[in-house]
Formats: structure tokens, sequence, C-alpha cells
């Protein structure tokens, strides 16, 4: 059996079992011609009270609107997107593609194409894994507490995590934008051949944690960079050793529920709310459905999250724009001190410790990829990308789930970099490394 691949930003050559889930400006003139065509708002925070999968339009008239496909344009930008989408999905074999764009916050298209299924439509209101979007969310976590004066990036962990060898050297700084030098608990042949055998089974963060810290450090904390799994699976028990809270419930005191992002939260168990996106894989071999597969090792327990397009779109906007912490803390969101770092070594190839420059790097729970504030999970048949330009206000989502012919990558990002191409041909999405 083939090595599986590592989630997060790495891509990889395709194997049989292909991958692993992993300053807001004033609008442009290009922006005012975009919002021409536009409607209302729509980054209003829904009230809580209210019924499942709506959320309030922005207008401030008080009605409530479900994640639903806008009207078929017949011109203009939601045109152009919507070809970019029916082109990618035949050209890569999509199963299905679904998209919400905005710009200042004013819906351009949401669109659902293909099938979730045989027979059942994809829809924009239908749930599907969030993967390493939940990181971004973990890495805001953080800084909000700091901004509340309740914890220090450079503090170490010994603190809070006092059994974690070298726990006195590494700090939340590192666990935050990825600078342990803990292997990656994903690339490990053992670990992969585990997932592979049985794609069900329910992992233990300890589990997790122990395959890491068992190999040899990549190098010595804080001088250099590598995507590991496990420092965010560490993260989140710090967190909840910080703030008293059991993660899922300080991620939506902190990020969720500030932000109305209703159909986003986390999945102790491998279901997923109705309506679901079902997703299909070859990555064990044959083309089999992947939707209820454990993601219980893809993250810290308490992030193990789904959402549906419409959060992803919101969640574009406001952690890219850093809508939710001060200005000191949205600087270290952006770069908390990755640029720089990534130099190859003997332990750890440039596939690895992937070189981090000022256009494109590895900020606390985020990638900063040219203009753009970027997160793009992979997990078993779903790919998802969410991308913000600050510049513009642009805000991008896009959802995948693979046909059984499907193009090896993270299709949902090279949708989300096509569409940011033709919106902004001066503002590309590079890739990263």
């Amino acid at each position: 059996m083939s090595p599986l691949r590592p989630v997060g930003p790495l891509r990889t050559r395709r194997t049989p079992l292909r991958r692993l889930a992993t300053a807001t400006a004033v609008a442009t003139a290009a922006t005012a011609l975009l919002l021409g065509t536009l409607g209302a708002p729509v980054t209003a925070a829904p009230d809580p009270g209210g019924p499942s999968g709506v959320r309030e339009n922005g207008a401030g008239d008080g009605r409530r609107h479900a994640c639903v496909s806008s009207r078929p344009p017949h011109r203009g930008p939601a045109l152009d997107v919507l070809r970019i989408a029916q082109r990618a999905k035949t050209e890569m074999d999509l199963k299905s593609v679904i998209l919400r764009v905005s710009v200042d916050g004013r819906e351009v298209v949401t669109s659902a194409l293909g099938a979730s299924m045989t027979g059942v439509p994809a829809r924009p209101d239908m749930h599907f894994r969030n993967g390493n979007i939940a990181i971004s969310y973990m890495g805001t976590a953080l800084l909000r507490l700091v901004d509340q004066g309740k914890a220090d990036l450079d503090e170490p962990v010994s603190r809070w995590l006092p059994d974690l060898p070298d726990a006195d050297r590494i700090t939340l700084r590192m666990l935050g934008s990825s600078t342990t030098g803990l292997v990656d608990y994903v690339r490990q042949p053992a670990f992969q051949a585990a997932v592979g055998a049985d794609p069900f089974r329910q992992w233990t963060a300890d589990e997790l944690v122990e395959i890491s810290t068992s190999e040899d450090r990549l190098y010595a904390p804080g001088t250099n960079w590598n995507y590991s799994h496990a420092n965010f699976v560490l993260l989140g028990a710090a967190l909840e050793k910080i703030s008293g809270l059991r993660l899922d419930r300080l991620l939506q005191r902190e990020v969720m529920g500030p932000l109305g992002l209703r159909e986003t939260r986390n999945s102790s168990t491998p279901d997923i709310p109705t309506p679901v996106l079902h997703a299909f894989s070859a990555d064990r071999g044959p083309y089999e459905e992947s939707t209820f597969w454990n993601p219980s090792w893809t993250t810290a327990p308490g992030a193990v999250q789904t959402t549906d397009i419409c959060d992803l779109e919101r969640s574009a906007s406001a952690i890219g724009s850093g809508e939710l912490l001060s200005e000191p803390a949205y600087r270290e969101f952006t770069d908390p001190g990755t640029v720089g770092l990534g130099t190859p070594t003997a332990d750890c190839p440039a596939t690895v410790c992937i070189a981090q420059t000022e256009k494109t790097h590895y900020g606390m729970g985020v990638l900063v990829l040219g203009d753009w504030i970027s997160q793009h999970p992979l997990f078993f048949g779903y790919s998802a990308s969410m991308a913000y330009l600050p510049s513009e206000r642009i805000s991008i989502a896009v959802s995948t789930t693979e046909g059984p012919a499907a193009v090896d990558g993270h299709s949902a990002h090279v949708i989300a970099q096509r569409i940011a191409a033709a919106l902004t041909p001066d503002h590309p999405i590079p890739d990263f490394g």
C-alpha cells in the first residue's frame, strides 16, 4: 500500500492513497465596478435564536435568508465565475463544485454544480468537512486570548503542557506557527498504513502526539519551519488549559459565535449534519464513498468541524481581515515570525522544510499567498478553499468533491486561484512554496 498524502498546504506527487485531510483597505476602482452588479451586503451575523441554516442579509431589515443559489447570471463577473467553475468541473472530473464569492460584503454569486450522490443535486446549504479551516479559528482564538491578557505568545507551554518533551523551549507562538520541529505524524508510514487499513478508526490526541514526539525533532524549536499536525493538536490542548473551556466551546465563544457561523460546528463523531455533501475517493484504490470516514486524526479534538459554503465565505472575509483581532494581533496573525524560515537540511528536505518568504508563508493558522489570506483543506474526496484579498475586500469560498477520474491536487483551491485571476488579474493567488 502506497503512503497517504499529508493534509494542509503540502503538495506532493499522486499515489493510490493520494492525500489526507491539511489589513483591510478601501475598495479600489475595480472593486467598485464589481459592486455595481451586486445586491445587498451579506456579512451581518444572524440572531442565534433563529432557525437553522439562515442568516440576516445585512441590510438591516431583519429578514432572514437561506444559503441558496443566487439567480442565474447572464453577464458580468458572476457569469465569469460560473464559467470557470463549470470548466474546472469537467476538466478535473469533479462530482460537485459549490462556491460563493463576495466583494465588499456583497454577494457576487452563490452556486452549486453537479451532484452530492446519484440523483441528489449538490446544494449550497450542504455540509462538508472543514479541515484546517478550523486551524485558522484556533489561531484567531489564541490571539484573542492574547488581546484579553490571558496568554503571551512567547510564554513556554510548560505552564499548560508540562508533560510535553521540551515544553520549556516551546512557546505558544511556535505551536500556532508550526515551528516546533515536531515531525508530522501524517507523514509516518505506520500511521498512513493504519488509516488506510481502517479509515473509520477513532484516534485520540494522545495517540497522535505520541507518534510525533517519539521521533527525533527535525530542528531546534523556533529555528525552522515545517507543517506538522501535532502542533495543532497540542495547541488545542493548550487553549483548553488557558481558557478553562473545552476547545469546541472556546471556538464557539471566541470565533463562530461572534461571526455568526451557525452552520460550522464540531464533530465528535464522523457524522455530518444534514443536508450532507457526500464525498467519494479513490485514495485506497477503488472509487468508494468516503463521506463518513473518521476525521478524528486531522486536528485537535473540538476543532474537527463541518461547515457550509456561506459560513466558509463569511470565514474568508472575517478571518482574512482580522475582524476579531486588534491591529497588533492581526500583524502577528499574518506573520508570527515565519518569514525567512524554511531551510532544507539533511533531516528536513525542501518538500518538508518549505521556504517561508514575504510572498508566501505560513501565519498563525493561515497561509499568506501573495496579497491573499487563505486556507485550503483536503480530506478523502473533499477539497475546500477560502481566500480573502484585503485590498479589494474580495472573498472566495469553494468546495469540491471528486469524480472517479479526478485530477490530483487541491481542486477547490485551483478553482479559487482561477476565480481570483479573473476578478483581479493584478492580484493572483500564488502556490505555497
